[in-house]
């Protein structure tokens, strides 16, 4: 109108009932791009991060945004996370003669997770998960495992962080090993068996394998055992220090474990 008709801005506002104030209205927002691109670098190196963990990291770093704004930002990007959640038909009940962990090592939950180096060879990993504090004292691959060397591996670790008053444990053989239950009898520590097919009765570290493998075991190639066992540590150690752990409140699991703010001890 401006230009065809060589009127006034005024004149042509006034004719549009449109005011002249939010024409020259110049917007003040500060741009976005240097937070855009945060969030997808964060995006491309934890792949499994929602929203809610790419704010803490983004608050952590000293970035002045809400997190609707961090929401707002993700979701434009595409970089929601899709899961299938299966139908359940049956309303799962939890047992209720279990008690709830009170502090660190209270009651731990243990469990195997099935992989293969690059050239195909099997691997199995002993995961450990205190369910207070969810802090994971080990994450040890071998070829394969025996009773013995699952006490192996519980005596080098408790040796360094203490022991627990009891371990969550499914039916497996290595966990119903003659060297086991000598091993807890000994050192007055309580195996707590799941009940036969009712993989829930130890869900924290079905949990806490559904991380290790989509944040770690997904992500990389083991050429061998010694560097599955780097790999691994340098996961564990992440997921103790940094990782923000939703169910304690976005915290990592160390400050909950050690509150006194020591390093994870090694493997």
């Amino acid at each position: 109108m401006l230009v065809d008709w060589g009127v006034s801005i005024r004149r042509a506002c006034k004719v549009l009932t449109f005011d002249t104030s939010t024409y020259h209205y110049k917007s003040r927002r500060i741009g976005q791009a240097a937070l855009e691109r945060r969030i997808k670098e964060i995006c491309e190196t934890r792949v499994r991060f929602g929203y809610r963990r790419v704010h803490v990291l983004l608050r952590r770093e000293g970035w002045m945004v809400n997190i609707k704004k961090t929401r707002r930002i993700y979701k434009a990007l595409g970089l929601q996370l899709r899961n299938k959640h299966p139908k359940r038909r049956v309303k799962a009940k939890l047992r209720e003669d279990r008690q709830e962990a009170i502090g660190p090592n209270d009651i731990w939950a243990m469990d195997f997770v099935h992989d293969q180096l690059a050239a195909g060879k099997k691997l199995r990993i002993l995961t450990i998960v205190d369910i207070h504090s969810r802090f994971s004292p080990a994450t040890d691959p071998r070829f394969s495992y025996r009773g013995e060397d699952v006490v192996q591996t519980l005596e080098r670790i408790c040796r360094k962080g203490g022991y627990p008053k009891t371990i969550r444990v499914d039916n497996g053989s290595e966990f119903i090993s003659r060297d086991l239950d000598l091993w807890a009898y000994v050192n007055k520590v309580t195996l707590d068996f799941s009940r036969p097919g009712k993989p829930t009765d130890n869900g924290f570290i079905e949990a806490f394998n559904s991380k290790l493998r989509s944040e770690c075991l997904n992500a990389n190639w083991f050429m061998t055992l010694a560097d599955a066992c780097e790999k691994l540590e340098d996961w564990r150690r992440y997921y103790n220090e940094d990782r923000p752990h939703s169910a304690i409140g976005y915290n990592v699991p160390i400050a909950l474990h050690n509150p006194g703010g020591a390093a994870s001890p090694p493997p």
